[in-house]
This record gives structure tokens, sequence and C-alpha cells, in this order.
């Protein structure tokens, strides 16, 4: 017997009547937790004084959560799948709190490998199994639009730093009485930043609870009023079949997918986890005095927050209407165009400056959110949340890959609060040609071909 019945498959199926509708704030409550991975940026000049390392030893921190993210996900996707929703997100909020309070020890006792292991590789388990754990059950419960399905769910993550910048300046200033959120050369102590992590992994296991207790799954052969099934076949790479997982990984499309979100993935994420003090960089004078105030670039944290959450769910949106292949082009493509303008000119203007790191960061959010729709074009939904969490392996990748692409620059650059816009140029230029590769592989993407597909036998009886 299960210790916990409530959290089965079989407990969770909605009864009849119940609104589809009900199910993307359960997915938000998850999403918009470990949406947080997103504000390290906020406390990350803390981190670096108060264990006297360097920018790339404490960006480790996130790019291990981020590798643990694709990891988990590629290995405990057919779990998810085959448990369900809430079990999956019951047991992603138990190792995203568990996260945060072994890097809390770490932070109270100056050990960083238990940052590494706590915020990196459990809270990274909880990322994984968290991600993964909605998207399938919202791809059933929006066949019609399953873009705008994803970009509910997902753009909760993108939002996760709307929140946690904010409330983690706060937090840092109430646990510290020495730190002044509004002055640039202000670090918390170690004390606060143990007190912050503490914090939230008690306050993210609460939230996430909701989740867990609301999430539903659709009844066999449920379908939406007015659903045609046949219309959605006629778009183009649209399968009206599917593919398994283990099927899914031995195609090209696959693999160059994989490569479309690995380059999309690296060329947003690099900028996300230097955000705050990338802008105040970006403006620093011959005094070396940034006229950007570090609440100034919390505040830019938070905006880019909103354009990646916006950007998830609206290009994913909009994904239903022209299809997946073209909007991923314009990702890229505009993409492209976007860098080599903030290499550029970039430092001419704030608003140039924050124009162009929105749309970068508002494609980064939408190819996130577009992943798993085209997944579900390509290879049917029959195992659609076990292929995505396989392809989040690229995520798990570019997170190695961005942050040290940029950080590995910037180390060779000079000191943090030195640095200026010249010293970010390398970086963004190695960015332009990344997303060029990106744009290169989704142009080669084509329908699957038939031997690769699942006899209907065997899909039906594998969802009993």
């Amino acid at each position: 017997m299960a210790v916990l019945p409530i959290l089965d498959r079989e407990h969770t199926v909605a009864p009849p009547g119940y609104s589809r509708w009900l199910i993307p704030p359960a997915a938000l409550a998850v999403h918009l937790c470990i949406g947080q991975a997103y504000a390290t940026s906020v406390y990350k000049t803390s981190m670096v004084k108060h264990f006297g390392s360097s920018q790339t030893a404490v960006g480790v921190v996130f790019s291990i959560a981020i590798v643990m993210l694709g990891l988990s996900a590629a290995i405990g996707g057919t779990w998810v799948e085959r448990n369900g929703p809430r079990k999956a997100m019951f047991v992603a909020a138990c190792f995203w709190s568990a996260g945060f309070l072994v890097g809390a020890l770490g932070i109270g006792t100056g050990q960083l490998w238990l940052v590494y292991l706590g915020y990196g590789v459990i809270g990274g388990i909880g990322l994984g199994i968290g991600y993964i754990s909605p998207v399938s059950t919202l791809i059933k419960w929006f066949p019609d639009r399953p873009g705008l399905a994803t970009g509910l769910a997902i753009m909760g993550f993108g939002g996760g730093a709307l929140v946690a910048s904010p409330l983690s300046r706060q937090l840092l200033g109430l646990y510290d009485s020495g730190y002044d959120p509004n002055v640039s050369t202000s670090v918390a102590g170690g004390g606060a930043l143990a007190g912050l992590f503490l914090t939230l992994g008690i306050g993210y296991f609460a939230i996430m609870m909701f989740g867990v207790f609301t999430i539903r799954v659709p009844a066999d052969g449920w379908t939406p009023d007015g659903f045609d099934s046949a219309a959605v076949r006629q778009k183009t790479l649209v399968t009206s079949a599917n593919v398994s997982a283990a099927n899914a990984i031995r195609t090209p499309q696959f693999w160059l997918l994989w490569i479309v979100l690995f380059c999309n993935v690296t060329a947003g994420i690099g900028i996300l986890e230097q955000a705050s003090p990338m802008i105040q960089d970006f403006f620093r004078g011959q005094d070396g005095m940034s006229s950007v105030a570090v609440a100034a670039a919390a505040g830019f944290v938070g905006l880019l927050s909103i354009f990646n959450m916006g950007g998830r769910f609206g290009w994913s949106s909009t994904s239903d209407v022209i299809g997946r292949k073209p909007i991923y082009a314009l990702y890229l493509g505009i993409g492209i165009i976007a860098y080599t303008l903030l290499a550029t000119v970039g430092h001419t203007s704030t608003a140039v400056f924050v124009l162009l790191a929105a749309v970068i960061i508002s494609f980064y959010g939408g190819g996130f959110a577009t992943a798993p729709a085209y997944l579900r074009d390509l290879f049917g939904t029959y195992q659609v949340g076990a292929i995505h969490g396989r392809l989040l392996t690229a995520w798990s990748a570019a997170g190695i890959a961005g942050p040290l692409i940029v950080n590995g620059f910037l180390d060779r650059e000079g000191k943090p609060g030195t640095l200026t816009a010249s010293a970010y140029r390398p970086a963004l230029f190695t960015m332009v040609g990344v997303l060029a590769v990106g744009f290169v592989a989704n142009l080669l993407i084509r329908a699957v071909a038939d031997r690769f597909h699942e006899q209907p036998a065997s899909t039906t009886e594998a969802a009993r």
C-alpha cells in the first residue's frame, strides 16, 4: 500500500464537468516557485564576497542546478508519465525545499561545496521533476491549443524572478541591518544569506503544496467541446501518430531540436545569470561608478522576468497560429540581430540596452514554452512528457555553456565592480555564432519517418 495514496494517479482523475481552466493555476504554483533560479544574480555578489571566491566559482552553483534539472527530467520523465503530476509535484517540492535547507547549512558553515550539493544537486532534481510534472497534463487538457497550454505552465517559471528578486533583497535587508538594497557597494553577510535560503525553502514548499493538491488529469477519452482533431492534423509537421520516448531519441528530428534548444538557451542564460551586474557594468563611467543604481539593476532583473514570462505565453500561443518551425526561425534569426546590436550599440543608451535585452529574453522564454508543443507536433502525445524530459538535457548543457562563456570572459577582463561594456563584447559575439548554428538546425527539421511510429494497440494498452 502506498504511504500517501492520495498522490496516486487514480486519485487525480477529474470528474465529469471539471473545468480545464482550473489546471493552469496548479501548474503556476510549482513553476513560480522553481523559477527562483532566475533570481540568483541578485545575491551573487554577496555570495562571492562571503565565500571569497570568483564569479565563476559561485556561478557554478547555478550551472549545477541546471545540469541536474536536465538530467533529472530526462531520467525521471517516464516515471512522471507513469505516476502522474500530483506525485511528481510532491517529490519536486521535497527536493526543491531540501536544496535550500542544505544550501543554508553550506552558507552558515562557509562550505561552498554544500551549496553545490544543496541548491545545485538536490534543488536541481526538484527543478527538473517540477518543471516537467504539469506539462504533459496541460497538453492533454488542451489538445486544441498546445502552445497556449505549455505557455501557461512554463510562463510561471520565467516569472519566478519577478517575485523572488525583490523578495530576496527585502529579506536580506531584514536579516542584515548593514545591508542596503539601494547601495551598489552593499553586500549581505553570511547570516543573512543563510536566513534567506531557509525562508525561501520553507515558503516555497508551502506554495507548491497548493499545486500538488489541486492538479487533475483528464479522464480517458476526454476531449474539449468542439475539438476537431482532423483540423489539427492538417497543419505542417503535426502528426496524428505517436512515437515512444525510446524511439524519439533515435530520430534526427529530436537531435536537431536538441541543438535548437541548446543554442537558444545558451544565448539567453548567460545574460540572465549576469543580469544585475551586467547593466551596471555597461554604464560604468571613467571614475568607476555606474549610473545604474543597484536597486535599478534589481528592477531590471524583474523587468527581464516579465519579458521572460510574457514571451513564454505570447510567443508560444502565437506558434499555435503560425507553426513551431517559423516561430523558432524568428527566435533565432532576430536574436542574432539583437545580440549584434547589444554588443555594438547597447552601451549608448539604457533604453536601447533594456529594449534589446528584453527582446532577447522574450525569445529565450518563448523557446522553452514552445518546445513541448513542437515535440507534441513531431512525436504525438503518447510519451510527450518523457520525451520533453530527455530534451531538457539541452538545457543542462546550456546551463554549463552559457554562464561559462560569459563568466570566463569577464574573469579575464577584471574584477566585479570594475568592468565596462567592452568586457562583454567577446561573449556577446560568441552568442551570435551560437544562435546561427541553432537557426540552421531548425531549418533542417522535417516530419518524423513512419518507421518510428508506435502501433495504435500498443499506445492504447500503455495508457491504461
